[in-house]
């Protein structure tokens, strides 16, 4: 089939339409008998279908529906069906960017600053302390402990982002602040990762280098964000000049892609240059009308990256790790709340403001995957402690927005004092 174009389409037709039946099965089950966001169905699905459990049972006279992987593959999916759910996510932070309020989240950087780099510090030095002290390292800055605690600074902000796209709380405080902190924490992500993969090839990292990594990463992160800005009515007027139906939609996508593609060629996840893109747009007459036209996309689409996080997970390599697994989750979901909370506390927010901020956080997603692969992929750690980290990934993942549900639709507001568009103040 390799050499065969038309039976590798028709391959990815057959996977394309059993992932988004099973997406709107578990979703819409996940809704109406649990109760929960449709997300958390869509990852559940992913997890069943994959080619790690259902997806990989040969069926008479067509074999396995999603192959599993050879050994030492680069991903245990078709290439097609990755691909397609990295556009999927792609969109759905394009959408997030033009749901949000801009002149709240500028108000807002300084305090998410704060919640990101707790978000990042804390989980990272209590996964590598809880690697070695589980004896899976001897040292803290041994590779193995540096990579797990990588995995645990990670944020997958889409997971967040659908929830509260779903529950229509985009515009708010606590939103706005977890959108602006995802993006300082995928930088420190990037620098963290920067600094294990060097400790990891040269056995040490110098000031300097990590230093650059982070400054580079936050400089394309302005620049993509301040040419959206400074260029948005521009592009606005170059948009409606298109008299072609769909015209709008499709130049606007591709100046979401181009965002991605240059976000990712210097070292950025792809998802922040679509951020950023729909964000330099969302202050535009042009924003609503995008967000109701992309719908029908948004909705075929997304769901396809939620179950494909699913799917990356590898049931079966646990082995013996089952106590390990359980310490790493309960320390993920601590300092990751904890880490984000406190800040968000320090800058105005009350206890219930505090608490939507460190959960909508906790998510790690497909980012935590990545950083495993690559620690994988370097031999910094081997299947079992990848294992561990996809458990954590996948309990965060789901239980985010389990729980980030039910405290958003709490009407109390956020903010001390019950201000929800006060301007947060950093303590001295």
């Amino acid at each position: 089939m390799e050499g065969d174009p038309a039976a590798r389409v028709a391959a990815f037709a057959l996977q394309l339409a059993v992932v988004l039946m099973a997406a709107r099965i578990a979703g819409e089950l996940a809704e109406r008998a649990l109760r929960q966001p449709a997300v958390v169905g869509e990852i559940v699905a992913g997890v069943i279908i994959g080619p790690y459990a259902l997806g990989g049972v040969a069926l008479p006279g067509l074999g396995p529906v999603f192959p599993v992987p050879d050994a030492g593959g680069p991903l245990p999916v078709s290439i097609e069906l990755y691909a397609l759910g990295q556009l999927a996510a792609v969109l759905l932070l394009f959408v997030a960017g033009l749901e949000t309020d801009l002149a709240l989240f500028l108000r807002y950087l300084g305090p998410a600053a704060l919640v990101g780099l707790g978000g990042v510090l804390v989980p990272f030095a209590a996964g590598a302390g809880a690697t070695v002290l589980a004896g899976a390292a001897p040292s803290w800055s041994h590779p193995t402990a540096l990579f797990v605690g990588a995995v645990m600074t990670a944020t997958s902000v889409g997971i967040t982002a659908r929830v509260l796209a779903d529950l229509e709380r985009m515009d708010t405080p606590e939103a706005v602040t977890v959108l602006a902190a995802a993006v300082v924490d995928d930088v420190l992500a990037i620098m963290a990762l920067g600094l294990v993969v060097n400790i990891s090839q040269q056995g040490r990292v110098s000031a300097g280098e990590l230093g650059a990594v982070g400054l580079k990463a936050f400089g394309i992160w302005i620049l993509i964000t301040a040419v959206f800005l400074l260029g948005a009515a521009r592009l606005e007027r170059a948009i409606n000049a298109f008299r072609s139906a769909g015209a709008p939609v499709a130049l606007a996508l591709a100046a979401c892609f181009l965002a991605a593609w240059v976000a990712e060629a210097f070292g950025l996840a792809m998802i922040i240059g679509a951020y950023s893109a729909g964000l330099g747009l969302s202050a535009r007459p042009l924003a609503h009308r995008l967000q109701q036209e992309l719908q029908p996309i948004y909705r075929f689409l997304v769901p396809v990256f939620f179950v494909l996080v699913g799917m990356l997970v590898d049931v079966r390599s646990l082995g013996g790790a089952i106590e390990f697994a359980l310490l790493i989750t309960a320390l993920a979901v601590a300092t990751k709340i904890v880490g984000c909370a406190a800040p968000a506390l320090a800058v105005g927010f009350n206890g219930l403001g505090a608490a939507r901020i460190g959960v909508g956080m906790l998510p790690r997603g497909e980012v935590a995957l990545i950083i495993a692969s690559v620690g994988l992929t370097a031999g910094a750690i081997d299947h079992t402690v990848f294992g561990v980290a996809v458990v954590m990934t996948l309990v965060t993942t789901v239980l985010a927005p389990v729980v980030l549900v039910p405290l958003f639709r709490n009407p109390r507001s956020g903010r001390r004092g019950g201000a929800p568009g006060a301007v947060p103040t950093i303590r001295a």
